[in-house]
C-alpha cells in the first residue's frame, strides 16, 4: 500500500481526518511516531495487531497498546488515576504500591526485566551492578532486592557471578598482555552491559535446568 492508500484508511475508517500522507512517510522514515490511537489505526488499516507494527515493546505506553488496552483499561486495572496513569506513560516513570506493580504486570503480561524497565529502574539497577562487579558484591544483595523482586539466594548468585566474571575477565586480559589500557576497555564493554548480563546470570539459575 502507498502512504496515500494508508492515509486515505486512516482518514476514512478510522476517524482521523489529520492524517496525511506525509505523516505515514514520516512514522516509516521514523522520524515520527503514531500516538496510541494513530497506531491502533495504522494496524487496522494494515490488517495487523499493533503489536505486530511495535515490534518488542519497551516502554509502558507500547506494552499497554501492544495488548490492545485503553488507558482506562490499564488505569482502573491497577487503581490509579486515568490523569495520573497518562503522565507515567508521558515521562516513562511509574508510581505505585507493590500490589499495583503486580496488577500491571499481570495485565500487560510483563517479564521482570520488562517490569524493572517500564518502573523507570534500569538506571538504577545498572549503578548497582556495576558496582557490585567491581567491589564488594555482597554490600549490594539489599539494594538490588529492593528493585528486583526474587528470592535472596538466586540475587546473591547473580552478583557474586557477575563479581567473579569481571574480575576473572580483567585478569586474564592483562595476562595475554595487553596491558592496563586493553583491561580497561575489555572491563567497560562488560560494565556498559551489566544489566544484560544481570538477566542472564538470573535465567541461567532460575530456569528449569536449574531446578
Amino acid at each position: 500500500m502507498a502512504p496515500e492508500h494508508v492515509a486515505h484508511g486512516m482518514r476514512i475508517s478510522y476517524g482521523h481526518p489529520h492524517i496525511t500522507p506525509d505523516d505515514v512517510r514520516a512514522w516509516e522514515r521514523g522520524a515520527a511516531a503514531p500516538s496510541g490511537s494513530e497506531l491502533t489505526a495504522l494496524a487496522g488499516v494494515l490488517w495487523c495487531s499493533p503489536a505486530e507494527l511495535i515490534g518488542r515493546p519497551r516502554t509502558l505506553r507500547e506494552h499497554r497498546i501492544a495488548r490492545c488496552l485503553a488507558p482506562e483499561d490499564v488505569a482502573r486495572a491497577v487503581g490509579h488515576d486515568v490523569h495520573a496513569y497518562l503522565r507515567m506513560e508521558e515521562t516513562d516513570t511509574w508510581r505505585g504500591t507493590e500490589r499495583q506493580a503486580g496488577a500491571l504486570a499481570e495485565l500487560l503480561g510483563l517479564t521482570l526485566p520488562d517490569f524493572v524497565s517500564v518502573t523507570g529502574r534500569d538506571a538504577k539497577l545498572g549503578g548497582l551492578l556495576r558496582s557490585a562487579a567491581t567491589t564488594r558484591w555482597q554490600a549490594y544483595v539489599r539494594p538490588v532486592a529492593k528493585l528486583v523482586p526474587l528470592d535472596r539466594r538466586f540475587l546473591e548468585a547473580a552478583l557474586q557471578g557477575l563479581h567473579e566474571d569481571y574480575q576473572g575477565h580483567m585478569a586474564a586480559t592483562l595476562s595475554w598482555g595487553g596491558g592496563r589500557g586493553d583491561a580497561g576497555g575489555a572491563g567497560q564493554e562488560f560494565l556498559d552491559r551489566i544489566v544484560e548480563h544481570f538477566w542472564a546470570k538470573l535465567q541461567d539459575d532460575t530456569g528449569p535446568e536449574a531446578g
